[in-house]
């Protein structure tokens, strides 16, 4: 990595101080109607607008994952046929080991009970993560609509052809991910106000690693990286050279 470790731990733990600073004054959050409560976050300028842009969510492997499997509960949504493959689903998160699935979700009931805007929002309220079956992501966009987009809570493709969908679950659970749009900012979460703050760095560290191996051009176009929190001002722990 081009970035100096130091560099990081240095802006986490400023960072952290921020954070309790907030917490002391009982200010609330700005950004807590957006689902995002306190957060640390990697922010990756490009130096060249990509030449398409996505909603795509790409996966980041981090040490330490953001959620915990323990108390994370993740909505499964699957392919069906007029609710034929969500009963089959259902029965088979049911007799797998724990990976935190509490609810299964056929496309069919996703369709037709969730229609009105105020039935997304709440179901887009009701999980921590959402893991798609990757046959069934392309339509999901239209069926779910803006607060999922909105909230950076859209679902995460998982490879349901496999048997052991229970590693595959974990396996999404366990990343961050980071959000290609179509400007120059990348921006990928790495970290919660609970988290000790040398598991932040790890993670801060970590995705930046990965990150940059998804950018096209790699280093080479990558103009500068920040850290900071959801309230926070941006601090810079990487500039390239002019």
């Amino acid at each position: 990595s081009r970035v100096n470790p130091a560099q990081i731990k240095k802006a986490v733990a400023a960072l952290a101080k921020h954070l309790e600073k907030v917490k002391a004054e009982g200010k609330t959050q700005l950004f807590e109607e957006d689902g995002d409560g306190d957060y640390y976050s990697v922010m990756l300028s490009t130096r060249r607008v990509p030449q398409k842009g996505s909603n795509k969510l790409v996966p980041v492997k981090i040490p330490n994952p953001l959620l915990n499997p323990d108390k994370t509960e993740i909505c499964l949504i699957v392919k069906d046929h007029q609710g034929e493959g969500h009963k089959e689903a259902k029965k088979k998160v049911a007799d797998m080991e724990a990976c935190g699935v509490a609810k299964v979700l056929g496309i069919s009931k996703l369709r037709n009970n969730y229609k009105p805007h105020e039935a997304k929002r709440q179901l887009c309220d009701s999980y921590d993560l959402f893991c798609a079956d990757a046959r069934v992501l392309p339509i999901l966009p239209k069926l779910l609509g803006k607060s999922f987009f909105k909230k950076k809570k859209q679902p995460v493709p998982v490879d349901l052809t496999k048997k052991d969908w229970a590693a595959q679950i974990r396996k999404a659970a366990a990343a961050t991910y980071a959000h290609m749009g179509a400007g120059t900012c990348i921006h990928v979460k790495v970290g919660t106000s609970g988290m000790e703050v040398t598991k932040v760095a790890e993670n801060a560290i970590a995705a930046i690693d990965d990150l940059v191996q998804h950018v096209p051009r790699k280093w080479s176009n990558v103009q500068s990286i920040y850290m900071k929190t959801n309230e926070s001002v941006a601090l810079p722990v990487y500039n390239a050279l002019p």
